[in-house]
């Protein structure tokens, strides 16, 4: 995956507050009604975790780690595509920026996502998460959370290959489910597990969004008009679809979750799920290709 080192990174939308403390706030998630904390919900209990745990009132104790950069960076240094060599960081704002240009080009009214990087602990509008969730899409605040350290997890834990265009997945997919929150999809599902669940057809559109994006990646241009993303090989997608893999409902549960596979339990859909729907987006190139809610096949 290249960067063209001449584009305008827009750091506009996006916070760092690593290495910084929660502060107590939000409450409980609002499961029903306007406004659910409902991905981050999903992403609990993919997780095994209790969401009340992660996404509570409580802020105890330290909430900084060891991947944490000076507390409040303002990002100053990532102002051009020439920039992500030096500073790892701004991978994540050439990604968003991408993802931005190209959905306020399909969408009516389109608004950005701000996205926020931190360690440990956040505050939110869906309440205080901790980085147990991994990345995330709060709907009440419209903000995109990201725990950089996550993809190191994602490495060494869940056996990933890595490399850039596996975080820009990630990022595309947390992206994916603000663009449903636009449309109105999200306010339509329940909370609710299984195979065929509301929660899994929402999970897999929004890797068939990332896809989308995927496919027209190349083509996204910065403020000034100079395309931000210059190449994407097809070993950039075979780590992407890694990626997609590694975070299946079955690998998780397979590997990670005492070796039983439980269809009844899934809240993301399996790995072939995942990677079906994103190759269905990539080769497509078009939302409408993203009907999870309809298919025949999930």
């Amino acid at each position: 995956m290249k960067f063209n080192p001449r584009a305008r990174l827009d750091t506009s939308g996006t916070t760092d507050t690593r290495g910084t403390r929660a502060r107590p706030g939000g409450g409980a998630i609002a499961v029903g009604g306007g406004g659910i904390g409902i991905v981050v919900l999903l992403l609990a209990l993919l997780f095994g975790v209790n969401p009340g745990d992660l996404m509570g009132t409580d802020s105890g104790g330290d909430t900084t780690s060891n991947q944490g950069s000076a507390a409040g960076s303002s990002l100053t240094q990532c102002r051009t595509g020439a920039d992500v060599e030096a500073h790892p960081e701004c991978r994540f704002v050439a990604y968003a920026t991408s993802v931005d240009d190209f959905w306020a080009g399909v969408i009516r009214n389109y608004t950005r996502a701000p996205d926020r990087y931190f360690t440990g602990q956040v505050s939110t509008g869906c309440g205080v998460a901790s980085s147990q969730v991994g990345p995330f899409y709060c709907p009440a605040d419209d903000t995109v959370y990201l725990d950089l350290g996550f993809f190191d997890t994602l490495q060494q834990q869940f056996g990933a290959k890595g490399g850039d265009f596996a975080e820009a997945y990630v990022v595309a997919h947390e992206y994916g489910h603000h663009v449903q929150d636009l449309l109105g999809t999200m306010d339509k599902v329940r909370p609710g597990q299984g195979a065929t669940s509301g929660a899994v057809r929402l999970e897999l559109q929004a890797d068939c969004y990332a896809g989308v994006w995927a496919h027209h990646a190349t083509q996204t241009k910065d403020a000034n008009g100079e395309v931000l993303i210059t190449e994407i090989t097809q070993q950039d997608l075979a780590e992407g679809l890694d990626a997609a893999a590694k975070v299946g409902d079955d690998y998780i549960q397979a590997n990670l979750g005492g070796g039983r596979v439980n269809p009844d339990a899934w809240t993301h859909g399996s790995s072939e799920q995942r990677q079906r729907w994103f190759t269905t987006g990539y080769r497509s190139g078009d939302p409408r290709s993203c009907d999870t809610f309809t298919a025949a096949r999930l």
